[in-house]
């Protein structure tokens, strides 16, 4: 039995949620967002909040009633907060910058990498060596981040590539001679 699917995703003020058969909107101060949800499950408005409830007992549908109602949460968040995530770049020369639309980025390989922003996320690099990615979609702020990540891993014997913030590298001892 799903504990997360229980608890009703309450909408705060200056929010507005509407639900329309599988298909559920939410409005806030910084945009809005859709998800329709699985068949599995549906919801309806209650009290002020969203509630999710599965339409059969099979692992199927317990399993689509969490995650709807995290995707859902999740939905709410972005459009009151947002989503941040961080990378940060080690290597000699390795670094980050911002030309126009698109995300210059000088890692190490005999070409520079344009990476074009997608619509939706705000990239900054407040300094060479660090990335800041924002939006309201929590699902397509982690696909940039990675993609961005992507371009060159960290590796475990110096370090250099592109980490997230806090992330541990497990670092590896070299060949003796």
């Amino acid at each position: 039995m799903s504990r997360v699917g229980k608890k009703p995703v309450a909408i705060p003020s200056g929010v507005t949620a509407n639900v329309a058969g599988q298909a559920i909107s939410v409005k806030g101060p910084k945009g809005t967002l859709q998800f329709t949800l699985p068949d599995d499950v549906g919801a309806k408005m209650e009290e002020g909040a969203v509630k999710i409830d599965p339409r059969s007992d099979t692992k199927q549908a317990r399993a689509m009633w969490g995650m709807s109602r995290s995707i859902l949460a999740n939905l709410v968040a972005g459009v009151t907060k947002g989503f941040e995530r961080k990378l940060e770049i080690t290597g000699v020369g390795y670094r980050a910058a911002i030309q126009g639309k698109n995300l210059q980025l000088s890692l190490g390989y005999s070409h520079d990498i344009q990476y074009p922003i997608p619509e939706g996320i705000a990239i900054v690099t407040p300094k060479p060596t660090e990335i800041v990615i924002t939006g309201i979609d929590k699902q397509k702020v982690g696909q940039v981040a990675a993609e961005i990540r992507g371009f060159r891993p960290p590796e475990p014997y110096k370090g250099k590539g592109i980490r997230y913030a806090g992330e541990y590298i497990f670092r590896k001892e070299g060949k003796k001679k």
